[in-house]
């Protein structure tokens, strides 16, 4: 049993033993790593904790990060550590429930036209055609994401070419406002380990301001300035440069998501069944969230008997 199956067994929810799970353990084997291996070799936990080292690295950092952000990508931040914690929020049993969903909507609207949409998207919050499906609903940005291309659809718009291209643009404007946010967080880990020598060499000039005092005094002084650098790199490389990743990869889970909307409404346009629309879908998802077609045609066929 590998610690992929341990974990399963502990029956956490899926977001969780993705997110959380791995930043936790992440940490503890970096920690336990640094520190095990330093006292290991006979050095003394004390000489670490040094707090103005600490005060000069973070602060300095998150002053650059002020200057060279603006404001929406300083707030995106605030908002990134909630998904950098859960990690990305959707899974195979989440695309499920997409692909089941817009197989409804596309029933729907092949049956009674695409006007019969028309309540559904004005009202989405109302709608029991989307209340069906609470993991979709509760996600407002895909909801309102998805309501909008389904509005052009009832007021006449039949080019699929025009729309995908509309639809392409407003992806990329969401990844890249979500690309800012974790860029900046990776920009701070890149500047850590230099402002971390910043720190050393600030210890240094206090160890020569004390330069007459006995040997055991100047080496604490000279063991403290040195945590500077060590704090700055360990900080970049073992903490914040893999906090900025766990953002990336956060978002790139809803931009997937979105894409999978793109691909299952253009079919649709183009006039394919439904069931071939959500399976034009299904195929651009990555494989280990891409539920089979034997699981998705089990799960259309129990809605198509509701």
């Amino acid at each position: 049993m590998d610690w992929t199956e341990g974990l399963a067994l502990l029956d956490l929810p899926e977001n969780w033993t993705g997110g959380r799970m791995l930043i936790i353990i992440g940490t503890l084997i970096v920690l336990g790593s640094v520190i095990g291996g330093y006292m290991g070799g006979g050095g003394h936990l004390g000489v670490l904790w040094q707090p103005f080292e600490f005060i000069i690295i973070f602060g300095a950092a998150l002053g650059s990060m002020v200057i060279g952000s603006p404001k929406t990508v300083l707030v995106g931040i605030g908002k990134a550590m909630g998904p950098m914690m859960k990690g990305p929020r959707h899974h195979k049993s989440s695309y499920l429930e997409l692909l089941s969903m817009l197989y409804s909507v596309f029933r729907l609207a092949k049956t009674k036209g695409d006007l019969a949409l028309e309540s559904h998207v004005e009202r989405p919050d109302e709608s029991p055609l989307f209340q069906k499906f609470p993991g979709f609903a509760g996600d407002h940005h895909a909801l309102v994401f998805l309501c909008d291309y389904l509005r052009l659809l009832t007021l006449g718009t039949n080019n699929a070419n025009e729309v995908e291209t509309i639809i392409g643009e407003d992806i990329e404007a969401h990844h890249h406002e979500h690309h800012a946010v974790s860029t900046a967080v990776n920009n701070m880990a890149d500047g850590m380990p230099a402002l971390g020598i910043v720190a050393a060499v600030l210890g240094v000039i206090h160890t020569m301001g004390s330069i007459t005092e006995p040997p055991e005094v100047l080496g604490h002084l000279i063991g403290a300035a040195l945590v500077g650098t060590f704090s700055g790199v360990l900080l970049s490389y073992g903490f914040f440069a893999p906090f900025a990743r766990a953002i990336e990869s956060a978002y790139n889970s809803e931009t997937e998501y979105l894409n999978c909307i793109k691909a299952a409404l253009l079919a649709h346009m183009q006039g394919y069944a439904p069931q071939v629309s959500i399976e034009f879908a299904r195929k651009i998802l990555p494989p280990h969230v891409r539920p089979t077609f034997q699981e998705v045609e089990e799960t259309v066929t129990n809605l198509t008997h509701d």
